[in-house]
C-alpha cells in the first residue's frame, strides 16, 4: 500500500512538472486526473463507512469454555454502489470462528449482503469480547485503509471447563483410604493422640493421655469424623495482563470442577474453601449438590488482594481442615511459606495434595513429595485426564 501511495506521489509531482515546464491541457488534464485520485478513494471509503452495516449475535452468551455455540454474522451493503475490499479483524486470543479468515477480502453488490452462520469457541474461563472485533475497508486501488472498530462488541460470559477423570492418578491410593475410613463404625477407638490444635473439638480430648503428659492430647478418630475432604484453591490474580491470567485462572477452575465432579459422582463428600472477600465454604454431599458449587466456582472474582498462604493459615490455625483425610490445594505459584503452614497438618494424619497450575519449572518442589505430601505440576496447556 505504501508503494502504491509513493507511486501516485511520483506521479503527481511529475504532472506537476510537465504543466511547470510544457503547460497545455493534456498536462494539466494528467495533473487534476492525478490529483482527484485520493480525492475519489476518500469519498469511496466514507461511502462504505456509512453504508456498510454489520449484524453478529451468539446463540447464548452464557457458554461453556472449549464448548462450540452457534454464531451468526451478516455484512450487508445498503447503498448503490459495488463496495470491495471487505475484510473483517477477529477476537483470536480467546476465542476461535470456525470458516470465517480474517485475512479474506469480500466484494458486496448493492444491496447485496454476506451470511456467515458458523460456530463460536472460547478458550478460556472469564468474560470478553468474542467474534467480530473490527471491519477493514480498503478503496480500489488500495491507497488507503480504514479500520471500524465494533462499536458494541458481542461479550461472552464463558462457563469454566468440566473435565471428567475417571480415577486422578495422583489420589487413587488416598481416594480408597477415605472410601474405607468412610465406612468404620464411628465407634472403633482410635489409639492414636496427637497434640491439641486450636479449634479441636472439646470431645476429642484424650483425659487418660493428658493427665499422662501432663498436656491436652487429642483422638485421631476414624470414622464419619475423618473421613472428610477438604478442596481449596487460590483466587488472587497474578497479573494485569488478560493474555497472562485468563490462561491461569481458567486451569484452576477447570481442575477445581473436574476435582469436585469426580467426588461428587462418586458420592464422596467433600468441603470447599476458597477466599473471596473473606474465606468461604461450601459442603458438597453427592452430585445433587454439584450445580450449585459449579454455578459458585463460575461466580469467583479472582482479586489481586488475595492471598492465599493467608487462607490456608487461617484454615490451618483454625481447625477447620483437621477432620480431613484429604486435602486437595490448588494454586498457581508454589513457595518455602505455603510448605511452612503445610507442616502444621503433619500432626492431624491428613494427607495434602498442592496441584500448582504453572509453566514453570518447580522440579525442585515436586522433588519436596513425601507420602503424606504431594507437588505436582500442571501446566496451562495440560489436559487434566491423566495429569490430576
Amino acid at each position: 500500500m505504501k508503494i502504491r501511495r509513493w507511486l501516485l506521489l511520483d506521479l503527481w509531482v511529475l504532472s506537476l512538472a510537465a504543466i511547470s515546464f510544457y503547460g497545455g491541457a493534456v498536462s494539466y488534464g494528467i495533473f487534476f486526473g492525478i490529483t482527484l485520485i485520493p480525492v475519489v478513494s476518500l469519498i469511496y471509503l466514507a461511502a462504505v463507512y456509512f453504508n456498510l452495516k454489520i449484524l453478529q449475535q451468539i446463540e447464548s452468551r452464557n457458554m461453556v469454555c472449549g464448548q462450540a455455540v452457534p454464531y451468526l454474522f451478516i455484512l450487508q451493503n445498503e447503498s448503490f454502489c459495488v463496495f470491495a475490499g471487505i475484510s473483517v479483524g477477529m477476537y483470536s486470543s480467546f476465542s476461535t470462528v470456525e470458516k470465517l479468515p480474517g485475512d479474506t477480502e469480500y466484494e458486496l453488490l448493492p444491496k447485496d449482503k454476506k451470511t456467515f452462520e458458523t460456530k463460536l469457541t472460547c478458550k478460556y474461563r472469564g468474560e470478553y469480547e468474542v467474534g467480530v472485533k473490527e471491519i477493514i475497508m480498503t478503496d480500489f486501488l488500495k491507497l488507503f485503509r480504514i479500520r471500524y472498530q465494533i462499536p458494541h462488541p458481542v461479550k461472552a460470559q464463558v462457563l469454566p471447563k468440566m473435565t471428567r477423570i475417571t480415577m486422578p492418578r495422583s489420589i487413587g491410593e488416598l481416594t480408597t483410604i477415605v472410601l474405607r475410613e468412610a465406612f468404620r463404625d464411628q465407634s472403633e477407638a482410635d489409639v492414636v493422640v496427637r497434640d491439641y490444635m486450636a479449634g479441636d473439638a472439646v470431645k476429642q480430648i484424650h483425659w487418660k493421655a493428658t493427665a499422662r503428659e501432663q498436656k491436652i492430647k487429642v483422638r485421631n478418630r476414624t470414622g464419619e469424623e475423618k473421613q472428610g475432604i477438604s478442596l481449596l484453591w487460590d483466587t488472587k490474580r497474578y497479573s494485569r495482563e488478560a493474555r497472562q491470567y485468563l490462561k491461569v485462572e481458567d486451569k484452576i477452575l477447570e481442575a477445581v470442577v473436574s476435582l469436585g465432579l469426580f467426588l461428587a459422582e462418586k458420592k464422596i463428600p467433600f468441603s470447599a474453601f476458597y477466599g473471596q472477600k473473606g474465606i468461604v465454604t461450601k459442603r458438597v454431599r453427592d452430585i445433587g449438590d454439584f450445580d450449585g458449587f459449579y454455578k459458585d466456582v463460575s461466580d469467583i472474582c479472582f482479586d489481586g488482594e488475595e492471598d492465599f498462604h493467608e487462607t490456608l493459615r487461617t484454615l490451618a490455625d483454625s481447625g477447620s481442615l483437621h477432620e480431613s483425610g484429604i486435602i486437595f490445594c490448588v494454586l498457581h505459584q508454589m513457595d518455602e511459606e505455603i510448605l511452612r503452614i503445610a507442616e502444621k497438618f503433619d500432626g492431624t494424619g491428613s494427607r495434602m495434595v498442592f496441584y500448582v497450575v504453572t509453566d514453570e519449572n518447580i522440579e525442585n518442589y515436586v522433588r519436596q513429595s513425601t507420602e503424606r505430601r504431594k507437588v505436582i505440576a500442571v501446566s496451562t496447556d495440560a489436559k487434566l485426564e491423566g495429569t490430576l
